[in-house]
Parts: C-alpha cells; sequence; structure tokens
C-alpha cells in the first residue's frame, strides 16, 4: 500500500509507517500525477486540488483532508469513479470561535465601540457557526442565525432570512461552506443591506467574498476582519490595507484543531483498510501549556473580556506579522505556532 501526504499536516509524521511501506511526504500543491498515479491513499490539506488532472488514472481508493472544508476536491469525479472522500468536519470549530470572538473584542476595545445590547447575525450555522453563536449569546448578544439548509431540514424556528440578519445585525460573521450558491454570495447587494457601522467578519472562504464590493463597501461599514482570501495564497493588498485585521487563513489554528484534523484523516484511513492500532489514533498533547483553557465571563465588563481574550489568543499579533510579510503567505501557515484553545461550557 501506499499513502501521499501533505508533509505539512502536524503530528502525522511516523504514525503509518508500522503499518505502510510506502509513504511519500510533499508539500501539498507539489503533489501530482506521478505521485498518485500508484497510491491507494492521499492525506491532504485544501492546497492540493483532487479532480480529474491530479486523480485520473490513479490507484487512489480514498482521500482524507484534514480541513472542514472540501471545494479543494471535486467530489462528483471522486463519486463517478469510486473514490471515498472523507473530511474533518467540525476540527477547528473552537479555534476559529477563539478567533471571531478575539478579534471581535479587540477590535472593538481599539476602536472604544461599546457591545453591550450589539446584535450578531451568524451566516452559516453548521459546526462552526453554531459554536460562534452559542458563544455570542452566552456574552449576551442576540443572536440571528441564517441557516437556509437547516432551515429546509429542521424547519425555520431559530432561523431567519439573510435579508432580516443583514438589516438587524451590528455584528455579522460568515461560517459558511464555499460552492456554487455562496461564491460571491457577500456581493454589493450584500453591503448595501448591512447596517452602517456594522462588524464584518469572514472567517469562511476568500471566494464567498466579492472583494471589489467590501472595498467600496468599508467606508459605510464598521470594523472588518479577514482571515481568508480570494486568491490565496495571493492577497489583495488593497483590501489588507483597507481592514481592521488580516490574517493569513490561520484563524482555525489551534492545537486543539490540528489534533482534530489530523485524528479524523488518520481515522479515516485506517478504518477504510482496516488498520485496527490507527482506529482511535489522537495525537497526544505534548504541549503542557497548550492545554484547552476553560473560561467564566459571567458578570465581566466588556474590556475583562477583551483582555482576557487577548491574552489566550493575541491575534493582533498574527496581524501585524502578516502585514510585515503579505507575500510569505504558505510560510507564515506553515511555521504558524498554534495556540491553545479557550472554551466555555
Amino acid at each position: 500500500m501506499k499513502i501521499v501526504i501533505d508533509k505539512a499536516i502536524p503530528f502525522i509524521e511516523g504514525v503509518f509507517e508500522p503499518y505502510v511501506q510506502d509513504i511519500v511526504y510533499k508539500e501539498g500543491s507539489a503533489i501530482n500525477r506521478n505521485d498518485v498515479m500508484d497510491a491507494d491513499a492521499l492525506v491532504i490539506r485544501t492546497r492540493t486540488r483532487c479532480g480529474r488532472k491530479l486523480l485520473h488514472g490513479s490507484k487512489v481508493k480514498i482521500i482524507a483532508t484534514a480541513t472542514i472544508g472540501t471545494d479543494h476536491i471535486d467530489l462528483d469525479y471522486c463519486r463517478r469513479h469510486s473514490i471515498y472522500v472523507r473530511n474533518a468536519a467540525g476540527c477547528n470549530s473552537g479555534g476559529v470561535m477563539d478567533y471571531v470572538f478575539s478579534a471581535l473584542y479587540g477590535t472593538a476595545s481599539r476602536k472604544t465601540i461599546d457591545l453591550t445590547g450589539a446584535t450578531f447575525g451568524v451566516i452559516g450555522v453548521g459546526s462552526v457557526g453554531s459554536r460562534v453563536a452559542a458563544m455570542a449569546s452566552y456574552l449576551g448578544f442576540k443572536v440571528y442565525q441564517c441557516d437556509p439548509p437547516r432551515a429546509l431540514a429542521e424547519g425555520p424556528t431559530g432561523f431567519c432570512s439573510q435579508e432580516e440578519l443583514l438589516q438587524n445585525s451590528q455584528i455579522v460573521s460568515l461560517h459558511v461552506p464555499l460552492n456554487k450558491k455562496t461564491r460571491h454570495m457577500a456581493n454589493k447587494s450584500f453591503f448595501d443591506q448591512m447596517l452602517p457601522g456594522a462588524f464584518f467578519i469572514n472567517t469562511a472562504r476568500g471566494e464567498v467574498v466579492d472583494e471589489r464590493a467590501l472595498i467600496k463597501a468599508i467606508p459605510r461599514l464598521g470594523p472588518v476582519i479577514i482571515d481568508t482570501w480570494k486568491n490565496e495564497p495571493k492577497v489583495n493588498k488593497k483590501l489588507m490595507d483597507m481592514v481592521d485585521i488580516a490574517t493569513p487563513h490561520i484563524a482555525g489554528y489551534s492545537y486543539q484543531g490540528k489534533q482534530n484534523g489530523t485524528a479524523s484523516a488518520v481515522r479515516a484511513v485506517a478504518r477504510f483498510f482496516g488498520l485496527e492500532d490507527l482506529y482511535n489514533y489522537f495525537p497526544p498533547t505534548t504541549v503542557e501549556e497548550l492545554e484547552a483553557v476553560r473560561l467564566d465571563l459571567k458578570g465581566m465588563s466588556q474590556g475583562q473580556i477583551a483582555s482576557i481574550f487577548q491574552y489566550n489568543y493575541p491575534v493582533f499579533t498574527d496581524d501585524f506579522m502578516f502585514r510585515l510579510r503579505p507575500d510569505e503567505f504558505e510560510d507564515l501557515r506553515t511555521n504558524y505556532s498554534y495556540r491553545k484553545e479557550f472554551y466555555i461550557d
């Protein structure tokens, strides 16, 4: 058996070696047809585009991606060619939630914006969005939730239309997958419906935002926080200069999130090929100071909450480093120092 692995996936080196003779580690963007022609499994991240161009004529039977998203994989092609695809659903939800609130409270503190009684709109209420909505509710925000697929499946209670959300939310946070319906969903009409001075946060995918429309809308919006970019690893530097926080797609880069993503990918391959010793694999936590931290924020002032969030995750450091080296997008991600998560019960 042969497995091709993105070498930037943490904790994975050495895991399959006792059971698999042929293992190839490469940069995700450099994995090519020669690598996969005789491969049985691919373990990847978003930088490996998996479609006909890469996979046609190969032996690949399973693709395990250590990411929530699957927009880098041609699912229709894989279905037609009996290639099993497994993603790491929810793996980075805690890390993204931490990012959103560290960035939100940090920016509000810098700009002396009072968040008391503010309305918080979550678009896309899946694994990540539901965590964000729960924290927003815990912190006292009135939460609007828009998720048409969930509303259709579960009924409309608890959900609202995108129009209602945009017209009533002082904070709008995107957590949708990238597909035909969501590509450029944040367009001119979207921003025109937002409240003047509203926060806009995107930690989903860069392609869900029409960046030209956002640039035009920024003068009437409030703080703008962007972690994902349309043409990664190339970044729209004009937009970068205009936003309040800019980071290189690292919102979900917590220690626990990376453990979860790698565990999901390893378990998927193990179960597919019957490697029983790895069925319940989970990377050990070897760094004590990166253990997740439980927070109790009840009764605290906005300033106190902002300080605690910044202490646990100083997001402005990531913003500063990215602005210093905007052309080193991939290097900043690959060599990122994973942070611990914080959570509420």
